[in-house]
């Protein structure tokens, strides 16, 4: 069986942008493993994120909006930038920076240079640096900077991790990476699933972020109605519901479609994600943020769909949590995603600096799910020290925010309600309407009062 994580894509390149590289991240099916037993768990191969798809990378320094859109045609944003979008400097100046909260990444692989990276990434836009924890699960090879699978998912860490920083300075990240051969001869989720129970059971660990998913059609059993691949891959999201731990996924960007499962084609109907389907986590979606040089708005923030599209819509494997009651009108008696967005467009993508590929250091302007997921992780972890302790899985929170958002109070929920829609690779997406849609879920944030409310909201663990 065919395993993929979350693939990138990007537009045509012209002549004048073909050496150099936007990063584009987009959904791919991870497909379908699990059983106790080896003798049934189907062969899988993993394939990375981020590789193979580029149209700008390697720039010298990260440019200006003005230049990037003069020699790319793209919006380009820093963490500066998304600072002042997001509100988060009033949370910094109260000392709610992350201070004493960790930040799990898991990624294939990892990358070796993701210390120096980070380190370099920060020092550029005036931000103290954290040091990076590396957790090798399994029999982790020697990295090649030849071979694409390894470079891919060393895009995918770089990403993630200095989104995640980017958003909570002062937190604690630990990268978890994980070897692609298991003893069974399967790799992908199996692995990643052991590998996020291990570190929930050790008590590493306030937020778990996940840049990958797998397109619930392509599971063993799923077209004859049999979900037990998926629901037996679900003990590490159990466990940390019991433990409080808070785990996120990206929704994909495949818009309201996603990979079949040779990672190449799209289905022609609407279908959904897992592990982003799953009712113990919280789907992180996508949105396209309009920027001035400072970082204010120009005009309200539309879906992401731009060389990918933010996943979303109904899932075919669980019904409708309890928690999504109040958004039964829209997402039926399925469960519905995402649950709530962050920056993920193409054209208004992140600054991410990397030296892993000696022929390619420098900056990318990189987007997709993959980026809110982890920019969505820090507003968990700033929420985590508000809060004194773990708030958890967050989903009751946010929906009962959600709620008092739509009867007048300000919990820092904003509305995404532009027109704009994740239809993609011509499947009828939904549209970012008054309310929850299954574009952007609640919408997105303003942290400056989403991250008290929502330290408020959770139940201490």
């Amino acid at each position: 069986m065919h395993a993929a994580r979350l693939r990138s894509r990007a537009a045509a390149a012209t002549a004048a942008t073909a050496a150099l590289t936007a990063v584009a991240l987009t959904a791919a099916p991870l497909t379908g493993v699990t059983a106790a037993h080896a003798a049934t768990v189907p062969h899988t191969k993993a394939v990375p994120a981020s590789a193979g798809h580029t149209l700008v990378r390697a720039v010298g320094s990260p440019l200006s909006i003005a230049q990037c859109q003069a020699q790319f045609k793209l919006n380009c944003y820093d963490p500066i930038q998304y600072r002042k979008a997001y509100n988060l400097e009033p949370l910094y100046k109260a000392g709610i920076t992350g201070k004493g909260r960790t930040i799990v990444i898991v990624d294939s692989f990892g990358s070796p240079t993701i210390q120096h990276d980070l380190d370099v990434y920060s020092k550029q836009f005036g931000i103290p640096s954290t040091k990076v924890d590396v957790v090798k699960w399994g029999n982790v090879p020697a990295f090649d900077p030849k071979n694409s699978d390894m470079t891919g998912w060393a895009g995918e860490t770089t990403l993630d991790v200095e989104m995640a920083h980017a958003v909570a300075p002062d937190a604690k990240i630990v990268l978890v990476e994980t070897a692609v051969a298991e003893t069974e001869g399967t790799t992908g989720l199996p692995e990643m699933m052991d590998a996020e129970k291990a570190m929930i059971d050790r008590g590493v660990g306030d937020v778990i972020s996940q840049s990958f998913g797998a397109t619930e059609n392509t599971f063993p059993g799923f077209d004859k109605g049999d979900f037990s691949s998926i629901q037996n891959l679900r003990y590490a999201f159990k466990d940390a519901a019991k433990k409080h731990v808070t785990v996120l996924a990206s929704s994909g960007d495949g818009g309201a479609t996603d990979n079949t499962a040779d990672g190449k084609g799209y289905y022609k109907e609407r279908v959904n994600s897992w592990p982003s389907s799953d009712p113990l986590v919280t789907s992180i979606g996508g949105t396209q943020l309009h920027l001035d040089d400072k970082g204010n708005r120009v005009k309200p923030d539309s879906v992401y769909n731009d060389h990918g599209a933010g996943g979303g819509g109904q899932s075919h494997v669980f019904g409708r949590p309890s928690f999504q009651n109040a958004v039964k009108g829209v997402v039926g008696n399925r469960r519905g995603t995402p649950d709530i967005s962050m920056a993920a467009a193409v054209d208004g993508g992140a600054w991410i600096y990397s030296s892993y590929d000696p022929t390619a250091t420098g900056w990318d302007i990189t987007g997709g799910t993959s980026e809110a997921c982890p920019l969505f992780s820090g507003i968990v972890a700033l929420a985590d020290q508000a809060a004194g302790h773990r708030v958890g899985n967050i989903n009751e929170a946010l929906y009962t925010l959600y709620k008092q958002s739509a009867h007048g109070k300000n919990t820092g929920i904003v509305d995404v309600n532009d027109g704009t829609n994740n239809s993609y690779q011509g499947v009828d997406g939904y549209t970012a309407v008054n309310g929850y849609d299954m574009a952007t879920g609640v919408g997105t944030v303003d942290a400056a009062r989403f991250v008290p409310a929502l330290a408020r909201a959770s139940r201490r663990g």
